[in-house]
């Protein structure tokens, strides 16, 4: 283990849950899902998995607003969600790592950042009924009644992607 891979994974994974805690106040608006990305892309596959657990292990685990211990199914499925949006940062270093960014490179962010909240969305949202028991009934109804806060949450996180990334990684290069 490199102690400057070390040192920025740490600083990525500090900087992921300030800005959770800054913007908790606002539903669905976050910034944790785009810094664990750019860490994941910076410092590779294994980096970002482990930034990503960490840093939703410590927001969700000690939020004010309503602690994620409190229900270990849901607070496990934000680890792994999270983790893996570090991953796919990994994963996409070759394809958006890159100083210029072309227009389609940035759509290309936008659709990554909605499709990577989209699948922390639906698991972290199915997640409660399925492990309650309430079967597919549960589901739909969860979904139904999330959808509006999920499609903003999907909007936003595509925009954040689309603005922020191209910015911070012609600054790690």
């Amino acid at each position: 283990m490199e102690l400057n891979n070390l040192v920025r994974a740490a600083i990525f994974c500090a900087l992921a849950v300030g800005m959770g805690f800054s913007l908790m106040l606002i539903p669905n608006i976050e910034l944790i899902t785009v810094i664990v990305f750019i860490a994941g892309l910076h410092l590779g596959i294994g980096w970002g998995i482990l930034i990503g657990g960490t840093a939703v292990f410590i927001y969700s685990g000690l939020n004010p607003m309503g602690s994620g211990l409190a229900f270990p199914p849901l607070f496990i499925m934000q680890i792994l969600c999270m983790s893996l949006a570090g991953a796919i940062g990994g994963m996409a270093r070759p394809v958006f790592y890159k100083k210029e960014f072309t227009t389609l490179l940035i759509v290309g962010l936008c659709l990554m950042g909605f499709s990577i909240t989209l699948i922390y969305d639906v698991f972290t949202l199915i997640t409660y009924p399925i492990s309650a028991g309430l079967g597919y009934a549960g589901v739909m109804a969860a979904i139904l009644k999330g959808l509006g806060f999920t499609v903003l949450h999907e909007i936003s996180n595509g925009l954040v992607f689309m603005v922020a990334v191209p910015r911070v990684v012609k600054h790690l290069k």
